[in-house]
């Protein structure tokens, strides 16, 4: 019995040993795959009735400590953050140009600067006119490039989150096929189980790479993934993900407004809910990092266009002073057609001049003091400056037209190219009295109310714009917002919406007290005759919000505030300047015609008692110099808070702050970087393969094989000589 029992014991030592040389070998196989672990299996002792029958070898298991696994993957995620956003950053870096460069928006502003400072010494010279048309269209050029590329990367982001999506998608089904195949192996005792805990734990660090992610481990060795906001997606089955890419975006196209879907699983919208990984890098670039780039150029382009056009417009080109002017402003008809919103002169006068081809004075006439208008619709004003252009006692122009054009806009015509037309405000009606732009008053809703000022007659209706874009009145945005902000409402206000289809006192919106923006856009996007009409929303801006209307047609929208306490004019509410960088241009007529530019104004002769056009007036040249000099009020854009500066100095700081961004993100990446390959390593020590320690368990089994070898054949030759004497 001895020699049997030594014989199975020799056997099981063989066994044990051959086994334990295979898993070495793999070890050795396996030393540079990804996402290899080393593998060991402990032998014990088979006894029996008391009795010893040599070795088994227990199931193959793994050396892995879960603790830096779990480290891993949540440093995995974020490195993934800012690896994703880096790229999108170091590309718009390249689109912007660096603060110091000469290719950067900031160099492009003080271009401009320097032609309107050259065209002002020499308002006369066709090279300073063609110089400034040139700077002042290559800054827009520049302006609409540089946003259209914003768009451009923001639409990639929105596709690369899709592709995303899939990836994720795809290792779910691979995981749920590794849990279901991990179980089953469990159960059945396969042998295998250790590596498919290995393919199953890359896949789990693939995953952390895309988005952030935690999991526990059922009783039978499947695992539950969730995000670490608790959003399950994968348990028993995976939860999908879904998300559809818009096929292009523009600077309304918003997550906020609904323009941009959602990240979906079972139904909700996750998008919130994701903190890390590569996903959460996208939406943000997305949604945060390139619209408040967005905001700041269309802040530079509004300010800009603002400043210029109120100057230029108390201007007039000469010689070639035009005889026809059409308007930039859009106004509405009410249900018979007739133009019914009104405006109110509330200081100073507007003067009418005819001129001849040599500047000189024909005929004028001042608004208020002459034709004896300050107040009333724009239709009725139109009339006003029609009788007395074509009247006997006035220019006597029988083809004079003061009308509105199919667009709404109002267009003034002396019908006759030898008489020229020039607008300008007065401190009064007095001829000769200085010229200082009027203040009106605009009721948008006709209902009484004028809610909107404006400085500038001319400004006002657009008609000597030098820069134009695509005149947004369909959508209103408010200041940059907190949420939590007491919007001070102590009685009910009312808000009156009106558009073009609708007409007048289309919707009515009521903001009781202690209301939030929350609430109120919640109380418009649910109100069926509102919702129709317009649609509310908060779009992030830096470290506040933008409550944005929209009109839900694309049509013209007016507002009023016909009960409250100017809760518009806290709130910041006007036309919005989203885009404007992306469709601002030098007006077309100015660019085919550089004559067109006004370099001066009309000026008073005391000695003759009339108003004169030079060539050589350079007055509003001077002044369109001086807005680059000046500074400027700029609201909060993205993290640009409410500052004064210059043109030039507000576009050097959105430059810098992408190129700090940029410096930033390398940083945070470099360091995050470190951080996950210190992990990694760590993991690898614990439970990467060492050759060494390999080839030394190699020599161990092979002679502890060699060993049991010698003991089964030294006890098989005495047991066939016990077999022989017997």
């Amino acid at each position: 019995m001895a020699l049997i029992g030594s014989l199975s014991t020799s056997l099981s030592g063989m066994k044990a040993a051959q086994a334990q040389l295979d898993i070495v070998g793999r070890n050795i196989a396996n030393v540079d795959t990804v996402g290899y672990t080393r593998k060991t299996a402990q032998q014990s002792n088979v006894v029996k009735a008391g009795y010893s029958l040599g070795v088994k070898l227990e199931d193959t298991t793994r050396q892995v400590d879960e603790g830096l696994l779990k480290s891993y993957l949540s440093s995995n995620a974020l490195t993934n953050n800012y690896s994703s956003q880096n790229d999108y950053l170091g590309r718009i870096e390249i689109t912007l140009g660096t603060p110091e460069g000469d290719n950067s928006i900031s160099a492009n502003v003080s271009d401009l600067q320097a032609a309107l400072d050259t065209f002002s010494t020499d308002v006369t010279s066709s090279a300073g006119r063609y110089n400034l048309l040139n700077q002042a269209s290559t800054l827009t050029s520049r302006l609409n490039s540089i946003s259209s590329e914003i768009q451009v990367l923001r639409g990639e982001a929105d596709l690369q989150v899709a592709e995303g999506v899939s990836r994720i998608n795809d290792l779910l089904d691979t995981l749920d096929h590794l849990n279901e195949e991990i179980v089953k192996y469990d159960v059945l005792n396969y042998e295998g189980r250790a590596d498919l805990l290995d393919k199953r734990d890359t896949a789990l660090r693939e995953l952390s790479g895309i988005i952030d992610i935690s999991y526990f481990k059922r009783d039978n060795g499947s695992l539950v993934i969730q995000t670490t906001n608790g959003i399950t997606l994968l348990d028993g089955e995976p939860h999908k993900l879904s998300h559809a890419a818009v096929t292009q975006t523009n600077p309304l196209t918003t997550y906020a407004s609904g323009g941009i879907g959602g990240i979906f699983v079972d139904g909700e919208d996750i998008t919130s809910y994701i903190k890390n990984g590569e996903l959460k890098g996208l939406i943000d670039i997305r949604d945060v990092v390139l619209p408040s780039l967005q905001s700041q150029l269309d802040e530079l382009a509004g300010i800009m266009k603002s400043a210029i056009n109120q100057i230029h417009n108390q201007g007039t080109a000469f010689p070639n002073t035009p005889y026809s002017l059409s308007g930039t402003r859009t106004f509405l008809q009410d249900d018979n057609g007739v133009y019914q919103q009104s405006i109110k002169i509330e200081s100073g006068d507007v003067r009418f001049m005819i001129v001849d081809a040599e500047g000189k004075q024909y005929s004028t006439a001042t608004l208020k003091g002459d034709l004896g208008f300050s107040e009333g619709s724009v239709q009725n004003m139109a009339k006003v400056l029609q009788d007395w252009l074509r009247s006997a006692n006035g220019p006597n122009l029988p083809q004079a037209e003061v009308n509105f054009n199919a667009d709404g806009k109002l267009e003034i015509s002396t019908g006759d190219s030898n008489y020229g037309l020039s607008i300008i405000d007065t401190a009064s009606s007095t001829p000769g009295a200085e010229q200082q732009n009027v203040k009106i008053s605009f009721d948008g809703c006709n209902n009484g109310i004028y809610g909107q000022s404006f400085e500038g007659f001319s400004s006002f209706f657009g008609f000597n714009d030098f820069f134009v874009d695509d005149n947004r009145t369909n959508i209103y945005d408010s200041n940059v917002v907190n949420l939590s902000a007491n919007l001070g409402i102590t009685t009910p206000v009312v808000w009156n919406f009106s558009n073009e289809t609708l007409g007048f006192n289309a919707g009515q919106l009521t903001i009781n007290p202690n209301e939030s923006l929350n609430q109120i856009v919640a109380n418009i996007n649910n109100d069926p005759s509102l919702n129709k009409l317009i649609r509310a929303s908060l779009v992030p801006n830096g470290s506040g919000y933008v409550f944005r209307l929209e009109s839900i047609t694309g049509e013209q929208l007016e507002i009023s505030e016909i009960q409250g306490n100017n809760l518009i004019g806290r709130l910041g509410l006007s036309p919005s300047r989203a885009g404007m960088s992306q469709s601002i241009s030098v007006r077309k007529d100015i660019m085919t015609n550089p004559s067109l530019i006004a370099g001066g104004s009309p000026s008073f002769n005391t000695s003759t008692g009339k108003y004169v056009l030079t060539a050589a007036s350079n007055n509003i040249a001077n002044k369109m110099g001086e807005v680059f000099t000046q500074t400027q009020n700029f609201k909060q854009s993205g993290n640009i808070a409410q500052t004064q500066a210059t043109l030039a100095n507000y576009a050097s700081t959105f430059v810098g702050n992408i190129a700090s961004q940029v410096s930033t993100s390398k940083s945070s990446l470099e360091y995050q970087q470190e951080l996950t390959n210190s992990i990694a390593t760590k993991e690898a020590k614990i439970s990467g393969v060492d050759l060494d320690q390999e080839l030394g368990q190699l020599i161990i089994f092979q002679q502890t094989y060699a060993a049991c070898a010698q003991a089964f054949t030294a006890s098989k030759e005495i047991l066939d000589m016990l077999l022989n004497i017997v």
